[in-house]
């Protein structure tokens, strides 16, 4: 049995010199905190659990083991998150003698976490302790999808450490891993090494650049849609709004659009592990980093309180939820069966994989409406060849 309070230290915090929110108004009114005089129980009362890895080993950015604190200072100045959801703060996780004791310790909260059905909300830290995602769902034995929102693909042609640039070679290259689809949200073209961009285009990855992202930012919503774990790397940020970190770029998301791909996040109802890494106080400019990381995770608590669970009712006929339409395509054999929510106006695309057994792929409205134009939409087509290997 895990006793989460012999892996976390207490929250502590310094109160902010100036505060525009006070009393109930402010965050930490509407969550438990872990402190020393109110010890960690009953955890599955709660659905998230927040809580910091201040881990920086195996990186080059070691003023992030200074992140989760940072941002945390920040996160409690801020308006509660509206709704019922109940939140509990579990504190800083207590550093591991080696790297890999911390990720260690970090797959057995995580595993604890998910089969108390608690949505963990990780603050690092360095997002070299990603591979403890991988342990945790990969314990689980169920395929699941990693999306990134980073200006790196984090995956190396050279034999090394894993590191914080490189922590995909853990979760790609091992054979115990159930993981399947990588998504990456806003990557630099100019910043990646072209052979690992072709790499993972093989694999039928979904990788978008930045520009392509900013163009229609609300098209990235039916990727994290199916996505199990989201990592937010602070530096898909561009420098003049996120200047603390250790690899900053002039290019990047502005402060409102990493925000709202942090809701997107939060309103899936198929994710399973949040992340937000590589906050460097050292580096930053009167709290702006860690200010706007905070308010990334505000959003996607937000998004959280507002989530809609509708994948569990795709396959059941008769509610009235959802209405399916057939799309006729020249070179295609089937029909394509699109389904769209009476609720949410989310569509998704019907796949059968097997006789009575049919999986769903978020999409688009553009989507369907390329299809009546008689074009089959790139989503289906890379769903297919995925499910064919």
């Amino acid at each position: 049995m895990v006793d989460l309070n012999d892996y976390f230290n207490p929250v502590c915090i310094e109160s902010a010199d100036y505060k525009h929110l006070t009393g109930q108004a402010v965050f930490p009114h509407t969550i438990s905190v872990h402190t020393e005089n109110s010890p960690l129980k009953e955890i599955n009362r709660y659905k998230i659990a927040l809580f910091g890895v201040p881990e920086s080993r195996n990186s080059p950015n070691a003023g992030s083991v200074k992140g989760p604190d940072k941002v945390r200072e920040q996160l409690y100045t801020l308006a509660k998150i509206p709704g019922k959801t109940k939140i509990i703060d579990l504190g800083n996780m207590k550093q591991g003698t080696t790297f890999n004791d911390t990720v260690a310790g970090l797959t057995d909260i995580l595993t604890y976490l998910l089969n108390e059905n608690v949505f963990p909300v990780v603050i690092g830290g360095s997002s070299a302790v990603v591979t403890a995602f991988d342990k945790a769902l990969s314990l689980q034995k169920n395929r699941y999808t990693l999306a990134a929102i980073d200006s790196r693909i984090d995956y190396s042609n050279e034999k090394k450490e894993p590191d914080s640039f490189n922590y995909l070679n853990s979760v790609v290259n091992n054979h115990k891993s159930t993981f399947s689809h990588y998504i990456n949200i806003g990557y630099q073209t100019y910043l990646n090494d072209q052979q690992v961009i072709n790499r993972f285009l093989k694999r039928r990855s979904d990788i978008v650049r930045i520009g392509d992202v900013r163009q229609a930012i609300y098209l990235t919503e039916p990727l994290l849609r199916d996505s199990d774990i989201a990592v937010f790397d602070i530096s898909a940020v561009r420098q003049s709004d996120a200047p603390g970190t250790i690899s900053p770029s002039p290019n990047g998301f502005y402060g409102e659009e990493i925000c709202l791909l942090a809701r997107y996040s939060g309103i899936s109802d198929k994710l399973k592990i949040f992340g937000l890494f590589e906050v460097n106080p050292d580096l930053d400019i009167r709290n702006q980093t860690s200010g706007l990381a905070a308010q990334i995770i505000w959003f996607f608590l937000e998004g959280f309180s507002q989530k809609q669970y509708e994948t569990p009712s795709l396959g059941l006929s008769n509610t009235g939820r959802f209405i399916k339409y057939h799309v006729r395509i020249t070179d295609l054999e089937d029909d394509l069966i699109f389904v769209k929510s009476n609720l949410t106006d989310r569509w998704w695309i019907e796949i059968q994989i097997e006789k009575d057994q049919n999986i769903y792929i978020s999409c688009s409205h553009e989507d369907y409406l390329k299809a009546n134009q008689n074009e089959v939409p790139e989503r289906w087509v890379r769903a297919v060849e995925r499910l064919k290997n």
